[in-house]
């Protein structure tokens, strides 16, 4: 059995580090692996994208599109993943299910902005949960087995023409 002091690491697994700008003699002296002089050669540098004053290649491309700053994201869980979590008992059917159960019982990373209930797969068992938004199949399949979905989205009126 190893003592304490008589451990170390495993031959070749550690290597010293490269101590640049320290003489001659060890290989990476005075420009220290810069090359030599200008802009670069310096500390502090922060050049990527420039091009010398003339227009930057991801000025020069055509922009399309608009990035939404508002727009929510949203956590989807389909129902095969609660049939699975409920079959292996991390999930309680008895009870209310809703996004802090669902990233409890490690179904979910995070909630994010909501949680979005998607139809793909089967569920057996009657759960009742409450998600931001759910597409009609998976409502459709919760009500089947004789659950409930609750919606927590604000519901949009239609403009009348």
């Amino acid at each position: 059995m190893t003592k304490l002091n008589e451990l170390s690491p495993a031959e070749g697994s550690t290597k010293n580090r490269m101590r640049v700008g320290r003489g001659p003699g060890s290989g990476k002296g005075k420009t220290g692996g810069r090359g030599v002089k200008g802009q670069k050669s310096r500390t502090g540098v922060s050049i990527n994208g420039f091009e010398g004053g003339q227009m930057p290649l991801h000025m020069r491309m055509p922009k399309r599109g608009f990035n939404n700053p508002f727009a929510k994201e949203f956590a989807e869980v389909n129902l095969w993943r609660l049939e699975q979590a409920i079959a292996a008992g991390k999930l309680d059917a008895e009870k209310a299910i809703d996004g802090a159960a669902l990233v409890a019982a490690g179904v979910l990373r995070r909630e994010k902005d909501g949680v979005k209930l998607l139809g793909k797969g089967e569920l057996k068992s009657k759960i009742e949960i409450t998600v931001y938004s759910a597409s009609a199949s998976a409502k459709a399949a919760v009500e089947k087995a004789g659950g409930k979905v609750t919606t927590t989205a604000p519901v949009v009126a239609e403009a009348a023409e």
